[in-house]
């Protein structure tokens, strides 16, 4: 029987996961703590049942591998789980491809009174005892950003309406229906989630940065920066352009390409003070066969295709809290290549902070 999963998930207090368990008969509650994974000890209960696991390797994936996808596997039916506060849903639904397992929604709790400023911030998950196992290095904003990102549904818990937090969800994650804690029926959520929901599905960073049609005017302070530009970065000007996405910004994504890389689509992501950087793979301008390119990709490429660039191009999606829009483009804007040393690109050698940051991140 294949498994049919609701993932609960939030840095928040709640019994939201058990709310759903209520509202779905026959299901089966499912919870993690990952608090002492660094000591080598999960405890998980299922149905109430608590068992203490001592997995071989103290990682989020060694644990998610070994236990959580054939424990859901084995179970079957439908399953409510309800993460751990520091997993993202997204990373566990990158997981359960490997099993027979569909993701029928995601839902993710929010603390209206603190989730702004947790979005905001520079504290990592150690700072709060957090740290799903040593050498994490995960902000606290990464991970709700990335958790109320990832979610289908969501609901709010904790102070009353905030039109700035508002603001921010109807750009961040535009297509989510939300509701309030107090006011939770759990059946209207699930049935509100819209039918081309994400339901766990991920892109390859190719595809829209624009998810859901977003709110582009600005509200309450928050706004949208959504830059697109053809010539590359010049590296070292991008790395020190940076710092402006990091104060008052609640999220950055999208791809970029640098002089010193021309062949390589580079992912960039920040939330509060966290960011990360990973390659995508090559420009379809790199790439001689395209026979294993998606065909949206294929459709979008040609469609867009310049006779210089081909395919290459930077597009970052921005969402502001109280970062200064024109800042923010003017960094960016100046930190491209100028004409001359686009002409003598390939005489030039650059230095490539961005290739390091890279060969790190593969170490982890």
């Amino acid at each position: 029987m294949e498994t049919e999963v609701v993932l609960v998930a939030g840095l928040a207090d709640h019994d939201v996961a058990e709310e759903v368990w209520r509202a779905s008969p026959g299901s089966v509650l499912v919870r993690h703590d990952l608090r002492d994974l660094a000591q080598g000890v999960v405890r998980r209960w299922v149905d109430g049942e608590l068992t203490v696991l001592e997995p071989a390797h103290g990682c989020i994936s060694c644990t998610l591998r070994l236990d959580l996808l054939p424990l859901l596997e084995r179970l079957g039916g439908r399953v409510v789980v309800q993460l751990d506060p520091a997993l993202e849903p997204e990373a566990v639904c990158f997981a359960l491809r490997e099993v027979d397992v569909r993701v029928d929604a995601v839902v993710t709790v929010i603390d209206a009174g603190t989730w702004l400023a947790d979005a905001t911030g520079e504290e990592t998950l150690a700072d709060r005892g957090l740290d799903a196992a040593e050498g994490d290095e995960r902000t606290v904003a990464q991970v709700v950003v990335g958790q109320a990102e990832f979610a289908d549904a969501i609901v709010l818990t904790g102070a009353g309406a905030d039109p700035v937090l508002d603001a921010v969800l109807d750009r961040l994650n535009p297509r989510a229906p939300r509701l309030d804690r107090r006011a939770l029926d759990v059946t209207a959520l699930l049935a509100a989630i819209p039918d081309d929901a994400r339901r766990g599905r991920f892109d390859d960073g190719f595809g829209a940065l624009l998810h859901g049609q977003p709110l582009l005017e600005p509200a309450h302070g928050v706004a949208v920066v959504h830059f697109v530009e053809r010539r590359p970065f010049h590296p070292m000007r991008l790395h020190e352009a940076l710092d402006v996405l990091f104060d008052g910004v609640v999220r950055t994504r999208g791809r970029v390409w640098v002089a010193s890389q021309p062949d390589a689509a580079l992912w960039l992501e920040s939330a509060g003070g966290g960011l990360n950087v990973g390659n995508l793979g090559p420009w379809l301008a790199a790439v001689d066969d395209w026979s294993g390119v998606p065909a949206e990709r294929r459709a979008v490429a040609s469609a867009t295709w310049d006779p210089y660039y081909g395919d290459r191009s930077q597009e970052l999606v921005v969402i502001t809290a109280s970062a200064s829009v024109e800042e923010i483009t003017a960094a960016l804007r100046g930190a491209l290549v100028t004409d001359e040393e686009l002409a003598l690109a390939d005489e030039l050698e650059f230095v490539d902070p961005f290739a390091e940051w890279h060969d790190e991140m593969e170490e982890l």
